[in-house]
């Protein structure tokens, strides 16, 4: 397939000490300076940050590309791609050697979705990632729902209707919030956008934006489930993901992947513990 989709999620599975977090930061600061994240080694979503930085270098040393060998360049709108060294490489490979990604992370998350292939096709990819839970804890499903109405179209807002039940209504939200913000992302829209604007007919599988239809789109949606160690218990936890990436194809296509099987073939699970001992890889 051309522009072949591959995901990368990592678990912050357990709380990281400050060592770690200060080898991650300078790997970070040295490979990755495009990045701008205050240092804060109190705050988790500095962590967050940071980790998601990490997921490219990583693939790229999965792919045994030194980072010496690649540059990472950004459109106006924060779109970013990765261009490899030219040397030793046929003109016609090199254009089809660009590798478009986009990061997203929630709670205990991080995730990084890419693509390869000539640089106007794979910057149009995004990830959108949520977590299957209410904020604030013991908040009711009906009202954290409700609290996310201005996000939703009446027929969206009809998927979710109280009466379906809580487990219900908590899922159909978290996909329909993730596939927005993966489109969002991968179009490319700033955090000011109307998410209302997007309409997902997830029963027919068709999606419209400004009320006509979004074609040539490919839609992912699976599932991640982590378990987390907090303060001495290892803690459920799962999350509703979404990739959207324009094909130009004439429809667009929804693809659920329900099973861990499914997801083998496109995406990768690991831990925070792997990551942090491949940082001296990283840093090659």
């Amino acid at each position: 397939m051309e522009c072949p989709i591959l995901v990368w999620m990592l678990s912050i599975n357990r709380d990281v000490t400050t060592d770690e977090y200060e080898k991650c930061y300078e790997l970070v600061k040295k490979c990755a300076p495009h990045a701008t994240i205050t240092k804060d080694i109190t705050s988790i979503e500095s962590f967050r940050q940071i980790i998601c930085e990490m997921l490219p270098l990583l693939m790229m040393r999965h792919r045994r590309i030194s980072r010496a060998k690649w540059k990472d360049y950004v459109t106006s709108s924060g779109k970013h791609w990765i261009e490899q060294s030219s040397d030793d490489m046929p003109p016609e490979k090199f254009l089809q050697s660009m590798i478009g990604y986009h990061l997203a992370y929630d709670n205990s998350l991080c995730g990084m979705v890419m693509t390869q292939g000539r640089q106007r096709q794979v910057i149009n990819v995004g990830l959108g990632i949520k977590q299957l839970c209410v904020e604030p804890r013991g908040v009711p499903v009906s009202a954290y729902a409700e609290s996310f109405a201005h996000k939703l179209t009446p027929l969206e807002q009809s998927f979710i209707a109280p009466e379906l039940g809580d487990e219900v209504v908590l899922r159909r939200l978290c996909i329909l919030l993730s596939l927005k913000a993966a489109y969002i992302k991968a179009v490319g829209q700033n955090r000011g956008f109307d998410w209302s604007r997007l309409e997902f007919n997830i029963p027919n599988e068709t999606a419209r934006g400004d009320d006509h239809p979004l074609q040539g789109w490919e839609f992912r949606v699976f599932k991640a489930q982590l378990g987390v160690h907090r303060n001495g218990t290892v803690i459920e936890e799962s999350y509703q993901c979404a990739c959207a990436f324009f094909r130009g194809t004439k429809e667009s296509k929804f693809i659920w992947n329900d099973n861990a099987k499914d997801l083998e073939a496109w995406v990768q699970f690991i831990n925070v513990d792997q990551m942090i001992k491949v940082i001296p890889k990283l840093l090659a």
